[in-house]
């Protein structure tokens, strides 16, 4: 699978894992120097406390367009380490 967002791969594996709908990314698949770090949380019932990176790509920035969950539940153990995209990233073969 690959993620790209204005028209940059972004991240790119063979090994993700599909919950809710989200492709979750191998956090050593997304491309060097793309995460930027952010403040921002969300807690799911079942999967736990997420955080967020923002993207930069070419100067531009996507505010908060990646999440994972660094402590994820027992339920939601086969996201740990990974990541996944919304807000205008594509995901495709």
């Amino acid at each position: 699978m690959r993620a790209t967002w204005n028209g940059t791969t972004i991240a790119e594996s063979d090994d993700t894992v599909v919950v809710e709908g989200n492709h979750y990314f191998p956090l050593e698949s997304v491309a060097s120097g793309v995460l930027v770090k952010s403040d921002t949380h969300s807690t799911c019932p079942w999967k736990g406390e997420a955080s967020y990176y923002s993207l930069a790509v070419d100067g531009e920035t996507n505010p908060d367009a990646a999440w994972f969950y660094p402590e994820p539940k027992e339920a939601a153990a086969q996201i740990k380490g990974r990541v996944a995209f919304w807000r205008g990233v594509t995901i495709g073969d």
